[in-house]
């Protein structure tokens, strides 16, 4: 068995994981930082309280 039969098909899998999971939390936490600065009336006229995404 050569060299390139016996190893992984995608060695930096996991790397690649962490940086989407690293991504989704900085975008949720983004989002957050904005709607915490909405007043509660902005928050109405889009449908949404505080309780829904905090």
């Amino acid at each position: 068995m050569e060299f390139y039969e016996n190893r992984a098909k995608k060695p930096f899998i996991g790397f690649v994981l962490l940086w989407q999971a690293f991504k989704k939390w900085r975008r949720q936490a983004a989002t957050r930082r904005a709607l915490d600065q909405l007043s509660d009336a902005q928050l109405k006229d889009i449908g949404i309280t505080r309780s829904d995404y905090c």
